[in-house]
């Protein structure tokens, strides 16, 4: 694959400036603030439109490689001859909301199908017994003997949120972290969508070589849905950690996957869901 950057990005890039007025006891002032930032990003695989997805800016080309990972169109980044942004213009100016991926040579893909399949995803109308198995289908149960200590996965909200800056500048971006079986954080994405950072943290492993992440944990802000399990265990990750709930559907999966899930991580205390085995037991 084409060589990309993936240095950290700058907290600019998550926020914008915004005029606002600010209310306090019934009395309005004009004031700045900073949002956060949300914009398109439309990803062609071999010249032809394959998905959009809100996102902010930055690291687009993890969250591109690690979305193509986690909906299981390729393996990695050997399957890709080049991951770019779309060059526009006779200078070679990058229109940086567009995303070029190229396959191989001698590999090819049904887009129609994934097309289809990105949308029956995205469906009330899909029963949970379907979701489950169409994940299993793609990505079978794991078989990781990693334990983790729960003393150690108390410790990482904290961690988390020290690492979230454009966060701290908005309050309105959702992070997720790649973590080892000792508890250090190896990255940490932010994005409007918590299912795009978990996309550009995958991205970040496979183009760092680090897949599959046998023995890793994910941590999210906000709730564990059904898609974060699925792109976790697409990535190969034994257990996936959240300050706030898991939904149903996403335990159902975790259940039947092998995946541990550690909800309302908050304080001194959580819950556990799924593979709960893997949590090491004191005594």
């Amino acid at each position: 694959m084409a060589a990309a950057s993936h240095g950290e990005a700058a907290v600019s890039e998550g926020s914008r400036p915004a005029a606002i007025e600010r209310w306090s006891d019934g009395a309005a002032r004009p004031a700045s603030d900073r949002v956060a930032c949300e914009e398109p990003l439309e990803l062609q695989l071999d010249g032809s439109a394959l998905a959009v997805v809100m996102r902010t800016p930055g690291h687009d080309l993890e969250l591109a490689l690690g979305f193509l990972v986690t909906e299981r169109v390729v393996d990695g980044p050997a399957d890709l001859a080049s991951l770019r942004h779309e060059s526009v213009s006779p200078g070679g100016d990058a229109a940086e909301n567009v995303v070029r991926a190229t396959l191989r040579p001698g590999l090819a893909v049904d887009l129609e199908r994934l097309r289809r399949n990105f949308y029956a995803s995205s469906s009330c109308g899909v029963c949970g017994k379907a979701s489950v198995e169409g994940a299993l289908a793609t990505a079978p149960p794991l078989r990781d003997e990693t334990r983790f200590d729960p003393a150690l996965l108390l410790e990482l909200p904290g961690r988390l949120l020290d690492a979230q800056g454009a966060f701290a500048e908005t309050g309105g971006l959702h992070a997720a972290a790649l973590f080892d079986a000792t508890g250090r954080l190896l990255v940490v994405r932010e994005d409007v969508g918590r299912h795009n950072a978990v996309d550009k943290v995958v991205g970040w492993a496979a183009a760092a070589g680090r897949l599959p992440l046998a023995g890793h944990g994910l941590l999210v802000s906000g709730r564990i849905s059904f898609e974060i399990v699925q792109k976790a265990l697409a990535a190969r990750i034994p257990l996936v950690a959240a300050v706030s709930a898991p939904s149903s559907l996403a335990v159902e999966l975790a259940s039947a996957s092998g995946v541990a899930l550690v909800g309302f991580l908050r304080g001194r205390s959580f819950n556990a869901y799924g593979q709960v085995e893997r949590l090491r037991r004191l005594g």
